[in-house]
């Protein structure tokens, strides 16, 4: 019996002219299709969530520059595999073939002597390696590694992108042109999607298989009560990641302890590696509890050094305690807002000078121009601190800095207003 394949791999790309999105790397002129157009192909890593594809970009490279394709999961393939694979791209050299693509999916989860494994054979040109990660690969891929790949990244598809593979969908795919399909509302296509092309089809593909007309119209309300339904078949891929990752860093944003720890539990029986949740319970204590409760952050970041050694299913328990600790610590995101508005005047003002008291003067010619002359050391000053202006003149009277309304940050109100009135 022949299988129908799913409506996501029918409607799968097969070169750059038919990709959707992603504009910025495979547009006219953008830095990947000027690399194909050239034949010279780079090894790199696609980082990107999921559904944006990775997968079939590194399809169509491999492809439209006529090279071989192998490809590895990270989930199931170890350095054996790995060596097999090097082993036959060696020999295609013999015959005066291109260097074919190694695609490894999931790369962030290779171990750091998997990935040692790939060195030689990227170094000397016996493959040309793509990666795709869901994680910033800063993190997950070794630095030799890494410095031998170029970093694209990916983006979550918008609306305008989820607009354009829907329509084709509907209009060119020969088991849904079968059907008479009106979207009259798209909305909860796209909420549910989140961005991901996947599963947008995923989504549009139970909604028709769940009609027994061949006149289907497609509203929020049915798309709402199909996936309530099909919620096991939704949920098959297991692209739950982002859902639940979100689920549990808002629990604790909202000092909920029993919400956290039950999604976090959720994640560590659905298989999710444990340096993601304790890397997002790292950013989490900063953005989220900041100076509110400083020391989240070093008990954060012990956990993330501490699973990161001990494994499961002991790290359980440091993770259980962990995400406790943030959900009951009383919250502030000031420091974030603080940054992003600096960041934001940062961007409009370009690069304002220093001023001259406070720069640097290690030469005699820079102390003769005036450098450092009206600094003011605030050691040498009662309570060590005197007034002075930090900022460009420009952007005197500037507050990037609002404390937080809890009682660590009610202090430092009443310390900053002591100083500076």
């Amino acid at each position: 019996m022949k299988f129908q394949k799913p409506l996501a791999e029918r409607m799968r790309p097969k070169n750059l002219d038919d990709y959707i999105g992603q504009g910025h790397l495979v547009g006219n002129k953008a830095i990947l299709r000027k690399s194909l157009d050239s034949g010279n192909v780079p090894s790199m890593i696609l980082w990107g969530p999921p559904g944006v594809g990775k997968t079939t970009l590194a399809r169509i490279i491999a492809n439209e520059s006529k090279r071989g394709f192998f490809t590895l999961s990270a989930i199931n393939s170890g350095v054996k595999d790995i060596r097999e694979i090097i082993e036959k791209a060696g020999k295609q050299e013999l015959f005066n073939n291109p260097n074919p693509i190694l695609f490894i999916d999931e790369i962030h989860r290779f171990s750091k002597s998997q990935q040692d494994s790939l060195l030689g054979a990227v170094e000397n040109g016996t493959v040309t390696l793509i990666g795709a990660t869901t994680e910033n690969p800063s993190f997950e891929v070794i630095s030799p590694l890494l410095s031998r790949c170029q970093v694209y990244i990916l983006k979550s598809f918008g609306a305008k992108e989820l607009e354009e593979l829907l329509t084709k969908a509907i209009t060119t795919d020969a088991e849904l042109l079968k059907k008479k399909i009106v979207v009259k509302e798209r909305d909860a296509l796209f909420r549910f999607s989140g961005g991901d092309a996947r599963k947008l089809l995923n989504i549009l593909e139970i909604i028709v298989n769940s009609e027994s007309t061949n006149q289907i119209t497609i509203t929020n309300k049915k798309v709402s009560e199909k996936l309530q339904e099909n919620i096991a078949l939704y949920d098959k891929s297991g692209e739950q990641h982002y859902d639940i990752i979100s689920a549990f860093i808002k629990s604790i944003r909202g000092s909920d302890p029993n919400a956290a720890v039950y999604w976090l539990a959720r994640m560590l029986k659905g298989g999710e590696d444990i340096k993601f949740i304790a890397r997002r319970m790292v950013i989490l204590a900063s953005e989220d509890i900041g100076l509110a409760n400083p020391n989240a952050l070093l008990l954060a970041n012990g956990c993330f050094s501490a699973v990161s050694v001990i494994g499961m299913p002991e790290a359980r328990i440091i993770l259980s305690q962990t995400a406790i600790y943030l959900a009951c610590s009383p919250k502030s995101n000031s420091s974030y807002l603080a940054i992003d508005k600096a960041l934001d005047i940062a961007a409009k003002t370009g690069d304002l000078p220093v001023p001259l008291h406070l720069r640097n003067a290690p030469t005699k010619l820079m102390k003769d121009l005036g450098y450092a002359n009206d600094y003011k050391y605030a050691h040498s000053f009662h309570g060590n601190f005197v007034k002075q202006e930090f900022l460009p003149m420009e952007l005197s009277g500037n507050k990037f800095f609002e404390p937080g309304d809890n009682a660590r940050e009610r202090e430092i109100t009443a310390f900053l207003k002591n100083l500076w009135g």
